[in-house]
C-alpha cells in the first residue's frame, strides 16, 4: 500500500525528486520578481552604477542559532544569473549553526553578488527558519515513537522547498499534494453522506492507496475504525479526548493528531503514545532566521 507519509523510502525519494525539479522554477520566479520580469542583471538599475568588470568579495553570516537549509537554492541563483562566481561553503545542509558563524564566502562579479543578495537571503533565511522551528519541536519528543509531520498549509509556490526544510529540521513530510493519497475530511463526509460511504468509494477507486480520515469526535473515530481507515486524524482533540481515543483505538489504526499543538503540550502527547502529530505552524507562520551579507571591494 502507498504510504503518503515520508517515513517510507519511496515517498522520500519522490519528494526529493520534486524538490530538485522545483528549485529552478522557484529561483526563476524569485529573480524575475526582482529583475523586471526577466533574468537580466542589467535590469538592476542601481547595481549598474558599478563598473561592469568590478570584482567583490562577500561573506554571509548568521546572527542567530539554528539549523541551516537552502544550499541548492543559492547555487541555482548564480547558475541562472549566468555569472562566474565562486562559492566557498562553511556550512552543510541540516547543520546546526551559531551566532556570528561564517556560512558562505562569495567571490566574483560585484554586480552579480549585490543583485543576488536579497534573493539569497530570502531563501536561506526562510528555509533555515522552518528547519530551526521543526528541530525545536523534534527535541521535545526525543525518546518517544511519535513522528512530527508538516501539512499543506504552505506559502504559495514554496511547498516543496518548505517540506525540504521540515525534513532538514528532523520532521517528516505529509502528502505533498491532493494526488498523493486520500485524506477524507469534514466536507467530503458531508458531501457523500457518511464516513463508511467515503471510505468505500475511495477503496473502490484506488485500492492500493492510503486512506486517511479526519474525525472530530469519538463517535466518528469508531466509525472510521470500523469502516477500515488506514490512518485516522484526530482534529482538534484536547489532551483528555486524545487519551480516550488512543485507548479506544487500541493500536488498531495509526493515529494522527492535528490542531492546537504547542511546545508545552507536545511532549505530553508523545508520551501517551500518539503515532503522528501534524503541525501547520511549521510552514504557515514562519520566523526567518537572521542572516546578513557583508561586501568588500577587491
Amino acid at each position: 500500500m502507498y504510504n503518503h507519509i515520508c517515513e517510507s523510502d519511496n515517498h522520500y525519494i519522490e519528494l526529493t525528486k520534486l524538490v530538485k525539479k522545483d528549485i529552478p522554477k522557484t529561483v526563476m520566479r524569485a529573480l524575475e520578481e526582482d529583475l523586471g520580469g526577466e533574468i537580466n542583471i542589467n535590469n538592476d538599475i542601481t547595481v549598474n552604477i558599478l563598473p561592469k568588470n568590478s570584482k567583490a568579495y562577500a561573506q554571509i553570516i548568521t546572527n542567530e542559532e539554528g539549523i541551516f537549509c537552502g544550499t541548492d537554492w543559492v547555487k541555482e541563483i548564480f547558475k541562472q544569473l549566468h555569472q562566474s562566481v565562486n562559492l566557498t561553503w562553511h556550512v552543510e545542509e541540516r547543520q546546526k549553526i551559531k551566532p556570528k558563524q561564517l556560512l558562505i564566502e562569495i567571490e566574483g562579479s560585484s554586480r552579480a553578488i549585490i543583485t543576488s543578495e536579497r534573493t539569497i537571503l530570502n531563501f536561506i533565511q526562510t528555509l533555515s527558519g522552518v528547519a530551526t522551528k521543526v528541530s525545536h519541536y523534534v527535541s521535545l519528543i526525543n525518546n518517544t515513537n511519535t513522528k512530527l509531520l508538516d501539512t499543506r498549509k504552505t506559502l504559495p509556490g514554496l511547498r516543496t522547498a518548505l517540506k525540504h526544510a521540515v525534513i532538514c529540521g528532523g520532521g517528516n513530510s505529509h502528502r505533498v499534494g491532493l494526488s498523493d493519497a486520500f485524506l477524507i475530511k469534514e466536507n467530503h463526509i458531508i458531501a457523500i453522506g457518511s464516513i463508511q460511504k467515503a471510505i468505500e468509494s475511495a477503496r473502490s477507486m484506488l485500492p492500493d492507496n492510503t486512506i486517511e480520515v479526519e474525525v472530530e469526535s469519538i463517535a466518528e473515530l469508531i466509525q472510521a475504525i470500523n469502516a477500515g481507515a488506514d490512518i485516522i486524524m484526530l482534529d482538534n482533540f484536547d489532551f483528555e479526548k486524545t487519551k480516550q481515543a488512543i485507548k479506544i483505538n487500541n493500536k488498531r489504526v495509526p493515529l494522527e493528531l492535528s490542531g492546537n499543538i504547542n511546545d508545552c503540550l507536545i511532549s505530553k502527547l508523545a508520551q501517551i503514545g500518539i503515532d503522528y502529530i501534524s503541525i501547520g505552524d511549521f510552514t504557515k507562520n514562519i520566523c526567518s532566521l537572521d542572516m546578513s551579507m557583508r561586501l568588500k571591494i577587491k
